[in-house]
């Protein structure tokens, strides 16, 4: 068994198989799951496990050299848009709409049980070289 990092046998082999330029959406309980992209569910009652934990994960283990979030997160959830400014100086905000369609073409969906709203972020993966 693994001693660090993330455990979950589904989301550890999926970060294994993503490359350069997939796309990774993390998001809220409450956002549409596109068909198509493999879902890992963390899910287990609101607001468990945050948005804030899983990220804090996912950014351990990725090289991310962007994310786009929803502009909406500014006025309806400011934790969160604090959070994803913080972690990433040159997010991309664009109409929650609009985030819902690029997330389309994530590779990989991951739901977290967070309850609050548009605490949802896409990332473009990098390379670690």
């Amino acid at each position: 068994m693994k001693r660090t990092g993330i455990l979950n046998r589904h989301l550890s082999g999926a970060l294994a198989e993503l490359g350069h330029g997939h796309g990774v959406l993390v998001c809220d309980a409450g956002m549409p799951i596109p068909d198509g992209p493999r879902v890992v569910d963390l899910a287990f009652r609101a607001g468990v496990p945050s948005f804030a934990e899983v990220l804090d994960g996912l950014l351990a283990e990725l090289a991310v050299e962007g994310a786009t979030a929803a502009q909406e997160v500014r006025e309806a959830n400011p934790a969160a848009a604090a959070l994803l400014e913080g972690e990433f100086p040159g997010l991309e905000l664009v109409p929650h709409e609009r985030l819902k369609e690029l997330s389309a073409g994530a590779r990989l969906v991951v739901r977290t049980g967070e309850a609050r709203p548009y605490a949802n972020v896409l990332l473009r993966c990098g390379v670690f070289f």
